[in-house]
């Protein structure tokens, strides 16, 4: 294992506007670990050593399927994540007769666990250093796309070396340091999972969309899994032990996981675009969409079954865009990062800039340290209308609009895999396979309605740059390329064939496309084929798509390099403190405290008790008998009968089903306090870390993180150490739940190293 690293990469790379990096902040590798990083983290509580974090902690955490974090806890594979990381192996498990979402799932024995097709575990099991190599092969030289393809070729050639002594092994490569550095992990898969135990909905997601981002919570967001090979149990001998000991405020905290992107390095109009172009039609569209998506899962138990996942995953990013855009505004994020990138220009020597070869307006600027900076500025203009667009078609024609006809129409035009003979052409075709389970014809006809004309209005509104936020009038800083057009040719047709009629269009298409059957697609296709609504549809799409690309590429290689280098720039100005990458979905610690924050006179305190759940539920019921209500607002805070039973037994500090989950108030008189549900630590944490495992200093599991709170969600470009804080599921309220819902003494006991 290599765990050196180049004096370069203990430099600083500081965020933009703080003299210095906070002492919780930062997500950092294992294998090139900081000492002045490890040295702190010991001040803090740690006791385990570099190897032992490692050799023994990092090798229970794994990459959950590519999108969240997971860990194992018990030397059988047994592995945790999060309730919504696991919600849709559940959902795909569950049907009107068996809702498991609904009603939770519980595996009385192994050969009740339930094999969960598309899931996978990879075990980091090395990381190097890769950059001499790529820079001795010309990186440096290339364009962003030539780059990729480098990268891709040496990852391949590493991959098959490894996989000549172990086929379940494969290597990435990734950029960090805003692609300064690069380097090779090497992973072990394993893509037999299965569901062992998930709560029900109203414990898994107590609280929804109304709790999400929310603080306090008392979501039990957790699920189980196990890892299989060969169709037995896979022999984990290195798990994370559980512990029931508690903790309180001050305690050290670390987290371990996979977070997904962060943007911490992006230049003051990277943020705006970002706010502006990315956010802002995100909880456009998404808006629209989801209220037509509740309106049929309300109505119908099969259609929410179906549902369910898809509308958590719109909504949860949709409330993201929304927070983060906020949060950007309040703290005046934009102006703070400006302010400071004149002053990193001001410590530049203007004559050896690494912008001046960029610099468009160098000679005319009144001012030279900052010409650099408008050429930066006027590439994110020029690039501005094209990254809107581009954002509201992926919202719309794409699998993130969680719609079939679009999402078919998106996969026909981009690339699927293609079947048949490989060199006869009249032979090879592409076909959809049925999955008709897992979609909703009326739904999917009324939501699309419904984006069709969305995407029509916010097009038509870029081209009156007063309608989007912060974007000039100046038509010489949005220039694109000629002749391009952002809306689909198919608009003619439903203006034309369906006078302005989205619902009737779509309904056409479902009718008659081939695109809505399991039908052979050939390559070559005949007349009719190609006069075929949905292919026509289709390829409008991808005309469409083209255009805009076309228009976002004419500047990406420029903004990306510019950024590259102003990532140096803070290099050169900064080079006295250990810092971190951007994450990447690559493996990364954040250690801090347990705690929780003040925001004027609000204490957040950093606990919530079974009492506080229960107040919730009364809310609910409270709400259920006002009459003169259509909905009930706290419809998320619903408990079973027998759940609020449980829970109110858990409140009972002299009940013994309890009591070896409860902590002492008091070691003084030995008397116990009910357990927390759900803590604070300030752990920097973003998308990807969901699932991550919460030890303690002596690398033992206290917890689950699944969340951040409302006033942290800018974390993901700034991270402020005063209000940024993560929230966690504590272990103890996972096992009540286990052992009082569940009845899973099994699980307890192979938990608790018993089995």
């Amino acid at each position: 294992m290599k765990r050196d690293i180049k004096a370069f990469f203990f430099l600083s790379l500081t965020l933009m506007m703080c003299p210095a990096v906070h002492a919780d902040e930062g997500m950092w590798m294992l294998y090139n670990l900081p000492d002045a990083v490890y040295e702190r983290m010991q001040g803090y509580g740690f006791t385990m050593s570099k190897d032992e974090l490692v050799d023994r902690l990092s090798t229970c955490v794994v990459n959950f399927s590519g999108y969240c974090t997971g860990e194992v806890v018990s030397p059988n594979g047994l592995l945790m994540t999060n309730h919504h990381c696991g919600f849709e192996a559940v959902r795909s498990h569950s049907t009107t007769e068996h809702d498991y979402v609904l009603h939770g799932f519980m595996a009385d024995s192994l050969s009740d666990e339930l094999p969960c097709e598309g899931l996978f575990a990879a075990f980091m099991k090395n990381q190097e250093e890769v950059t001499d190599t790529l820079r001795a092969l010309g990186i440096d030289t290339l364009s962003n796309f030539d780059r990729d393809l480098l990268i891709d070729s040496l990852e391949e050639a590493m991959t098959k070396r490894v996989k000549e002594t172990d086929t379940t092994l494969y290597v990435e490569i990734d950029a960090f340091y805003e692609g300064n550095a690069y380097y090779a992990t090497t992973y072990r898969m394993y893509d037999d999972i299965r569901l062992v135990m998930a709560p029900p909905k109203s414990l898994g997601k107590f609280g929804g969309e109304r709790d999400n981002w929310m603080w306090p919570r008392q979501t039990c967001d957790f699920s189980v899994f196990r890892i299989y090979e060969d169709g037995k149990p896979l022999s984990t001998p290195l798990y994370i032990p559980v512990s029931t000991d508690g903790y309180k405020e001050g305690d050290f905290a670390m987290t371990i996981g996979y977070p997904g992107s962060t943007n911490r390095y992006l230049s003051s109009y990277g943020i705006e675009q970002m706010r502006d172009c990315l956010n802002d039609p995100i909880q456009q569209v998404r808006g629209v969409k989801q209220q037509v998506m509740k309106r049929h899962m309300d109505a119908s138990e099969e259609v929410r079954i179906k549902y369910d996942s898809k509308y958590a995953q719109s909504s949860n990013y949709w409330k993201n865009a929304i927070g983060m855009n906020k949060c950007i505004d309040s703290i005046g994020l934009v102006k703070q990062k400006q302010e400071f990138e004149r002053k990193l220009m001001k410590s530049e020597n203007s004559e050896n800039s690494d912008y001046s070869e960029y610099s468009e307006n160098s000679e005319n600027s009144d001012n030279s340290e900052n010409s650099d900076l408008s050429t930066l500025k006027n590439l994110y203009l020029r690039q501005r209308k094209a990254m809107r667009a581009h954002t509201l078609f992926m919202e719309t024609f794409t699998k993130r609009s969680n719609n079939e006809l679009a999402t078919r129409a998106y996969r026909y035009c981009n690339g699927m895999p293609v079947q048949g003979a490989d060199k006869r052409l009249r032979k090879q075709y592409v076909q959809f396979t049925d999955n008709s389970d897992t979609y909703d014809r009326q739904l999917d006809i009324d939501v699309m309605a419904a984006l069709l004309k969305n995407y029509r209005e916010q097009i038509t509104k870029l081209e009156d740059t007063q309608n989007i936020p912060n974007i000039p009038s100046n038509p010489n800083t949005l220039s694109t390329p000629n002749n391009l057009n952002f809306l689909p040719s198919f608009y003619e047709i439903i203006d034309k064939d369906f006078y302005g009629d989205y619902h009737r269009y779509v309904e056409y298409l479902w009718n008659n496309s081939v695109l809505m059957t399991t039908k052979k697609i050939p390559m070559k296709l005949s007349k009719k084929l190609s006069r075929d609504p949905g292919i026509e549809f289709s390829m409008a799409l991808l005309e469409s798509l083209a255009d805009i690309r076309l228009a976002i590429d004419s500047v990406k290689d420029s903004i990306q390099v510019m950024e590259r280098r102003l990532c140096a720039a803070k290099i050169r100005m900064e080079q006295d403190q250990p810092h971190y990458s951007d994450a990447n979905f690559t493996m990364r610690l954040s250690y801090g405290q347990v705690g929780g924050y003040r925001l004027g006179d609000y204490d957040s305190g950093y606990t919530t008790t079974p009492q506080s759940l229960l107040d919730k539920v009364t809310q609910y019921v409270n709400s259920q008998e006002d009459t003169t209500q259509t909905t009930n607002p706290y419809e998320e805070y619903f408990l079973e009968p027998e759940i609020i039973q449980i829970m109110q037994k858990s409140e009972l500090s002299e009940n013994s089903d309890n009591s070896e989950y409860s902590e002492n108030s008091d070691k003084s008189d030995n008397t116990k306090k009910p357990f927390a549900l759900c803590f604070l630590t300030n752990n920097d944490i973003t998308g990807g870390n969901s699932g991550s495992p919460v030890v303690d200093g002596k690398g033992r599991l206290i917890g689950l993180a699944f969340d951040g709170t409302w006033d942290s969600l800018s974390s993901d470009i700034y991270f402020d150490n005063t209000l940024a804080r993560c929230i966690s599921v504590d272990i103890r309220y996972v096992l009540y739940i286990i052992k009082q819902w569940a009845k899973g003494e099994r699980l307890l006991k192979e938990m608790m190293g018993e089995l």
